[in-house]
């Protein structure tokens, strides 16, 4: 006679976030989950096929800004793990969820720039629209997260748009 594999029951998640709570917020992670690997990819495809007299400026500084973001997609992710949420991960899903629409073609130079304003804005925004779900859910390790990731869009968009002044 066969032994019976016994199954084990998956653990319940509680760690002080309701189930309901834990969905909404990895629901809006997964939004800027999609928006931070959109933007990553855009400032990647620039750093690629960026010309003209700002080249070497701007190769550079979109590699140091793809690389930051690379960096950030993995704590977005995980952060939805440990929420108890499958964080999405294809082109398919991040299409649906994503608020920054893919650029066609290769633009300007100073095209690429404005188009990094845009995108980092639209990440800030992302963001910021997950304050009062965390808050309320008394979040701090998303809250944390979320602060850190406007810090460094609202930063680099400055910086981008300082590069489009006359």
């Amino acid at each position: 006679m066969k032994a019976e594999k016994q199954q084990l029951k998956p653990l319940k998640i509680d760690i002080g976030i309701a189930e309901r709570d834990r969905a909404k917020i990895a629901e809006g992670l997964s939004g800027l989950l999609a928006d931070s690997f959109t933007l990553y990819l855009m400032t990647h495809n620039f750093h690629w096929n960026v010309t003209g007299p700002m080249f070497n400026t701007l190769h550079l500084m979109f590699m140091e800004q793809y690389t930051e973001q690379w960096n950030a997609l993995d704590l977005i992710a995980e952060r939805i793990r440990a929420l108890g949420h499958p964080a999405p991960g294809t082109y398919r899903e991040f299409g649906k969820l994503a608020s920054i629409k893919e650029n066609q073609g290769v633009p300007k130079a100073m095209d690429m720039v404005r188009y990094l304003v845009e995108a980092q804005e639209a990440t800030a925004r992302t963001a910021r629209k997950l304050f009062p779900i965390v808050e309320k859910a008394n979040d701090q390790p998303t809250a944390d997260l979320l602060t850190q990731r406007l810090e460094v869009h609202e930063k680099t968009a400055w910086m981008l748009r300082s590069l489009l002044e006359q």
